[in-house]
Parts: structure tokens; C-alpha cells; sequence
């Protein structure tokens, strides 16, 4: 991880249309380049949200965001050559097969031709998918979606990755694969931003978090820090019961 700032964020508001009470209410944040940095936080917190205007799919209400030094609003499209992101819902054709649906992802992302089919040979290797490639997505399993969703996400190297949710209901197996992954990919350099309620996994994997409930940030730190300031508590899934509550959301 570098002292270089790669995602700047102040006082991100933003409000949604027939809505009373905004999503997320002055969120800043700093994020290094080379680290993984979590989101955690109950549903509706605002998670998905801030990723979503760091992408671009949405645009704040009020606030600023840069990512590598260039206005998500003014920039957009620049900026979109360098971010790659996995969306928490499996975002991928299910009348075509997996070996077409990332041709068409990668066609996107302007790759074409051999660069492209080994880039997608590449990525089916890793994640143990070859035997998967010609098999349409409606007839694969969650665990193959999210591993072809993933691959989709990274095609065009990204130097930064956005994952929401990126292990939810899926098998241990296809969990740790990805999981291991995602670490690879780390130590060559990408930024890694991730949501998860998994906090055991969080603990693992990210080198900073930031705790975001009721659209605000509660607690930011390295994870093994957090525990460590509180000593009360043995792990971050008992820390993030007791900033959170443990009322049910919906």
C-alpha cells in the first residue's frame, strides 16, 4: 500500500427522489492506492449507494469525489477505463454462455481479437471454469455465476475494482477462491474496494475498514486495530453489533 490517495471523498450526500431521508449524510473518506479497503454495514446503510456514485451510476446530491486525481463528474469517462466493477446482483446474460457473455463484456471494454480470448482463457483458468465455458449461465450454478461475474469485472486490468458482495450465497469452495484472488490481485497493485456483511471474512482480507450505518461513517481502522482498541469485544462481527445494534434491517 502507497501514501498515494486514490480515492478522495468529501461530504457525500446523497438524497433520493421521493425520499425523505438522504441515503448517505456528508460521507469523506480516504482511500490509499494497493489497498483493500472494506465497507461494512447493515442493508440500507449506504454501501451500495457510495459505490454506485463512485462508479458513476448515480450522481450525488452534494459532495465531491475523485478517483487517480479525476472528478467522477467532469472525468467520467476517463475514469471508467480504470475502474472494473462487480455488481452485488450477478450482472451477466443468462441465454449466453459464459465464454460469450465475457466477449461481450471484454468487446465493451474495447479488447478484442487473441488479446481478448486469452485475457478470458486466462480468467477461466484461474477460477477452474474451463470446463464451464460453452455452458449458458441460466444452467450454472451461484457459485459459477459469481466467479464468471468477477472475471467479467476484471477483464481490462483495472487499477481499481469494485466488489458489492461479491461472496454472498455462494459455496465455501467458490468463496475461498475468490477470496484468494482477490489477494493476488492486491499484491500486484489494484485497489480493491469491498463490501461484505461478512465481518470474519472483512477481518481477513482488508487492510482498512470503515463502518457506515444510517448513511454516515461510525469507525474507521485496520481491522486487527479495531479489535485491539477494544478489547471488550473479541472479533470485528462483535464490534459491529454493538456500533450497529442488533435490530433487524430491511
Amino acid at each position: 500500500m502507497s501514501d498515494k490517495v486514490i480515492i478522495e471523498i468529501r461530504e457525500l450526500v446523497k438524497v433520493y427522489k421521493g425520499s425523505e431521508e438522504p441515503a448517505i449524510k456528508g460521507i469523506s473518506l480516504d482511500i490509499f492506492q494497493g489497498e483493500i479497503f472494506g465497507l461494512l454495514g447493515p442493508n440500507g446503510a449506504g454501501k451500495t449507494t457510495t459505490i454506485s456514485i463512485l462508479c458513476g451510476l448515480f450522481r450525488a446530491t452534494k459532495g465531491s469525489a475523485r478517483i487517480d486525481g479525476m472528478d467522477i463528474h467532469s472525468n467520467l469517462n476517463e475514469i471508467k477505463k480504470i475502474i472494473g466493477v462487480v455488481p452485488q446482483d450477478v450482472a451477466l446474460y443468462p441465454t449466453l454462455t459464459a465464454w460469450e457473455n465475457l466477449t461481450f463484456f471484454g468487446n465493451m471494454y474495447g479488447l478484442k481479437g487473441a488479446s481478448l480470448k486469452q485475457k478470458i482463457a486466462e480468467g477461466m483458468a484461474v477460477f477452474g471454469l474451463e470446463k464451464h465455458a460453452d455452458k449458458k449461465i441460466a444452467n450454472c450454478s451461484g457459485g459459477i455465476k459469481r466467479r464468471i461475474n468477477l472475471i467479467a469485472g476484471l477483464l481490462h486490468d483495472p487499477k481499481v475494482i469494485f466488489l458489492d458482495e461479491p461472496t454472498v450465497g455462494i459455496d465455501v469452495q467458490s468463496r475461498v477462491v475468490i477470496l484468494e484472488y482477490l489477494k493476488e490481485l492486491n499484491q500486484k497493485g489494484t485497489t480493491v474496494i469491498y463490501t461484505s456483511h461478512y465481518m470474519e471474512e472483512a477481518e481477513r482480507l482488508c487492510t482498512r475498514v470503515a463502518i457506515i450505518d444510517r448513511g454516515r461513517v461510525i469507525s474507521m481502522g485496520n481491522p486487527h486495530e479495531l479489535v485491539a482498541e477494544h478489547p471488550e469485544f473479541k472479533d470485528l462481527e462483535n464490534i459491529f453489533l454493538h456500533l450497529t445494534g442488533k435490530d433487524l434491517r430491511d
